[in-house]
């Protein structure tokens, strides 16, 4: 990590049992049970854990991408996130979609606010060359 990178936060998790276990935050606000996708398992799974994540991130970064352009993000704001677990010849590899709900917002605007946030959220960073991403504007 460059010298002047400053750390904001560091989230600590331990997970036992894999995708059938259990994962456990270091202050315990994160204490969940894990099941296999589309098992009978009453758990959730890494794909939700990551859909929820990014989505959250992503309105985030759209909040402050809206703020730099003096733009107010309209009350009903939402995304629906889906992270997809693909699998081909054997290999196992993620794509996903954020639909992006900006009710009344000028659709240039919010096209410009999306494009912003998808530069700046640390999740779409993280993906962006390793995954297929759409981000649409529902």
């Amino acid at each position: 990590m460059p010298a002047q990178t400053k750390r904001l936060y560091t989230g600590k998790v331990r997970t036992t049992g894999g995708r059938d276990g259990a994962s456990r935050s270091s202050d315990g606000r994160l204490d969940i049970r894990l099941s296999t996708p589309g098992g009978q398992g009453s758990g959730t799974n890494p794909e939700q854990l990551f859909a929820a994540g990014w989505s959250a991130c992503f309105e985030g970064a759209m909040a402050i991408a809206a703020r730099k352009m003096n733009v107010a993000l309209p009350a009903g704001t939402a995304i629906d996130a889906e992270v997809d677990l693909n699998v081909d010849e054997g290999a196992y590899f993620l794509s996903a979609r954020l639909n992006v709900s900006l009710p009344g917002l000028d659709p240039n605007v919010a096209r410009a606010v999306v494009d912003a946030a998808h530069q700046t959220c640390p999740y779409s960073r993280a993906t962006r060359g390793n995954i297929d991403v759409e981000i649409n504007l529902i």
